[in-house]
């Protein structure tokens, strides 16, 4: 008998018997029990992400978060869940085919380590960008600055965040390179308006009249009415008083704008006069030539 018929023959002799029947109906219902925990468990975790993401949503006062921000981090964890749990189950599932999974994890771990010390700044750019995210840094929508770059966070991932520059230039920025980054979405902005007035006037009346005029102003962008600072300093040609005003994240250079032009309005129907830079010449007369 050649060695051919003798495989057949061994293989005919396993089909035929009982306990290699038992053995296989045993290991597929060992595969589908897993299969089916694996699913529940990928489940029963991901409703408890999103019912922790909607506790913090109800403290919104408390912890400052955007909905990008929490969507972007509960669809990450939701990822590396699903990812470890269907990792698992694939190591019992080659244990149940009875696959050695030692020798199997033993090699990814060393082709792992090995990927490792090539792509080392690739996984700190990971590692970065998912602490980014995880601490609330900062958030798609908010105005950041990262060394000279300075613009709206457009995009945030877990290798690169994108920058896009008022002038249009976007900027990617690997997150292993994001040291230091001053955020100015998080708290309010404050804008400082110089006004300079006549020394020909009264400043007791100057200082009354803007008191009236910013107490009457009203925008969307103010978290609360200009204040009036007093005299800051003398000019060359005008005495200079000093507003500062309080407004939402960012919106103090339009907020101060508008107040500039309302209140150069109303200076000049009150008749305070704004001076402007002025010269004096005067002209030396020469005396007239004596005859002879």
């Amino acid at each position: 008998m050649s060695s051919i018929e003798r495989i057949i023959q061994s293989f005919n002799n396993k089909l035929q018997n009982e306990d290699t029947w038992m053995a296989i109906g045993e290991g597929a219902l060992k595969i589908i029990a897993i299969l089916i925990i694996t699913n529940i468990i990928i489940r029963i975790g991901k409703v408890a992400i999103h019912n922790v993401f909607k506790l913090r949503s109800h403290t919104h006062s408390i912890i400052k978060s955007s909905e990008r921000r929490e969507e972007t981090l509960s669809k990450l964890l939701n990822n590396v869940l699903t990812y470890v749990i269907y990792f698992i189950s694939i190591m019992m599932i080659l244990s149940v085919l009875t696959i050695d999974v030692k020798a199997l994890i033993a090699g990814a771990g060393v082709v792992g380590l090995a990927v490792g010390f090539g792509a080392q700044s690739l996984v700190k750019d990971v590692i970065s960008g998912f602490f980014i995210i995880f601490e609330d840094q900062f958030s798609v929508g908010d105005h950041i600055r990262v060394d000279q770059f300075e613009g709206t966070v457009e995009e945030i991932g877990l290798r690169t965040t994108k920058l896009k520059q008022w002038t249009g230039e976007l900027h990617i920025l690997p997150n292993g390179s994001i040291m230091q980054v001053t955020n100015f979405s998080l708290n309010n902005s404050v804008a400082v308006i110089d006004i300079g007035v006549a020394y020909e006037e009264d400043i007791d009346r100057v200082e009354k009249v803007i008191q009236e005029i910013i107490g009457k102003m009203e925008y969307e962008e103010l978290v609360k009415p200009p204040e009036l600072l007093g005299i800051q300093t003398f000019g060359a040609s005008e005495v200079i008083m000093r507003i500062s005003i309080e407004t939402l994240p960012m919106k103090h250079f339009g907020a101060a704008r508008k107040i500039r032009k309302e209140l150069k309005q109303q200076l000049d129907e009150q008749g305070i006069e704004i001076p402007y830079p002025r010269l004096v010449m005067y002209s030396k007369e020469t005396s007239p030539s004596k005859g002879v």
